[in-house]
């Protein structure tokens, strides 16, 4: 018998005799054995590792939660701070609304100086701006709203859309025509707050050219939230080659999401079909690619609703001749994108469908799962009602039948997670259950108990800031 199959029994005899007062003559046995195998005698040709030491079982006999609570998904109104043209009439009655529809703090609302008879401000002038936006901001804050549509984009060297400014300062490097400009580390990221880990507040533009659209648009906003829709989601791929580039991201989408979602893809390259969907009704995605998007009057959003059209200048507002973003509004959807200048058609200054799904449908706002989905947002204006979350993650940890139930929708397809506890301040730490999530859904996971004497428990799985790696998501206070 070799030594590696001698360590496999020994481990599962160790296993059932686990909590008996064996170890110490199990570890006697075990090294006993392994030298009379040539396990570490320096007689045997091959070198063989040490036998790990044997992970310890819980007895399973907590009879508390220690006070755990799972972290939560989705940007709070405590979170988001309203930026107001102090004297603009339309700037405040908006606020106003918005502050009493989502319950906006008194101190997250900014009053600001701001010409918005102007379609674009200067870069000396906007830096004015966010150095009296940031210094009047409450610590918590991790996102912005702003409540004017115009100006709507910072020109310098080159043109930033305001929101991505608001969240970046201005810097050339995000912007500048047809070439690549610098990335989000946000993207399609596991962040919960963006100023606290990436040092950046997403912000989005309201996007109401009056305040009847803009209450609308933010009940629309509100009716949204739990209203966990079942449908339906249309990408499609045009006649117009040079704005369809997205393609290769839909396309595979209808069966990744079948049972959760109802999405569809439409390929209309050749020209044969219609490049728009009409007649439509609880329509929740609408991703495409035309200059101008025909029969929007035809179409019933679901609040919540995100859509838009890749195409140069649709966040080029008022409007350049092509069909602006504020469009998608008025037809009733809650969300949209554009880019301020011409970007060409880089897939990265656009939203990728992908992610702002997934991450929408895992608990995000309407402004993170939008702010997560574009790689270089630069050049783009982001338009809604930011607070918007149809599908709340209502995370629960509790004690059920001798075993803990980890309830939650929040979790990264294809990521691990793991629960894990330690005895006393300097103990280490062991992990209870280990979760492999091959897709976004709401789910229930079970993990065994640790034994009474267990002091901490911790929730680990994929970085804030590089999804890659492991950290520590939650803890017992």
């Amino acid at each position: 018998m070799n030594a590696f199959n001698i360590d496999l029994r020994l481990n599962a005899w160790a296993r059932r005799r686990a909590g008996q007062g064996c170890g110490l003559l199990l570890s006697f046995l075990l090294l006993s054995l392994l030298a009379a195998c040539g396990g570490g005698g320096g007689s045997s040709n091959e070198s063989v590792a040490p036998a790990p030491a044997p992970t310890p079982v819980p007895v399973g006999s907590a009879t508390t939660t220690l006070g755990f609570s799972l972290p939560r998904a989705g940007l709070g109104a405590a979170e988001l701070a309203v930026i107001v043209v102090d004297g603009d009439a339309q700037s405040e009655a908006i606020a106003g609304y918005y502050q009493t529809a989502r319950g906006i703090p008194a101190a997250n609302i900014i009053r600001v100086k701001l010409n918005t008879g102007s379609a674009t401000i200067s870069v000396a002038d906007f830096a004015a701006l966010k150095a009296d936006v940031d210094a009047k901001l409450p610590a918590g804050v991790q996102a912005t709203l702003l409540t004017w549509t115009a100006p709507s984009r910072v020109v310098g060297t080159c043109a930033m859309s305001i929101t991505s400014a608001m969240a970046f300062g201005y810097d050339s490097k995000y912007c500048g025509g047809c070439s690549a400009t610098a990335s989000s580390s946000y993207f399609d990221s596991e962040s919960k707050h963006a100023w606290v880990d990436h040092k950046i507040r997403p912000s989005m533009m309201l996007g109401a050219a009056s305040l009847a659209a803009a209450k609308t648009l933010i009940d629309r906003g509100v009716r949204a939230d739990a209203s966990q829709p079942a449908g339906d989601g249309y990408l499609l791929r045009t006649s117009d080659a040079a704005r369809s580039v997205r393609y290769a991201d839909f396309s595979g989408l209808p069966a990744a999401w079948a049972g959760r979602l109802q999405l569809n893809y439409s390929d209309n390259s050749a020209g044969a079909a219609a490049d728009a969907i009409e007649n439509k009704s609880d329509v929740l995605f609408y991703f495409t690619g035309l200059s101008k998007v025909p029969k929007l009057g035809s179409i019933g959003f679901r609040p919540g609703a995100v859509a838009d059209h890749l195409t140069s200048y649709g966040g080029l507002l008022p409007g350049s001749g092509q069909m602006p973003i504020t469009d998608w509004l008025d037809a009733g959807a809650t969300a949209s994108f554009g880019t301020v200048e011409e970007p060409c058609n880089f897939t990265q200054k656009f939203p990728k469908a992908s992610v702002l799904i997934d991450q929408y449908y895992r608990g995000a706002t309407v402004i993170e799962a939008y702010w997560k989905s574009v790689h270089w947002p630069g050049q783009g204006l982001f338009v809604g009602e930011p607070l918007a979350r149809p599908f709340p993650d209502s995370p629960s940890f509790t004690l059920e039948n001798g075993q803990y139930l980890i309830s939650t929708r929040a979790l990264r397809s294809n990521a691990s997670y793991s629960l894990e506890y330690r005895v006393g301040a300097a103990g280490t730490w062991t992990a209870l259950a280990a979760f492999n999530n091959s897709r976004a859904e709401a789910q229930t996971l079970r993990s065994p108990l640790p034994p009474a004497t267990a002091t901490e428990l911790r929730w680990r799985g994929p970085c804030p800031t590089n999804s890659a790696l492991q950290c520590t998501l939650s803890a017992s206070p």
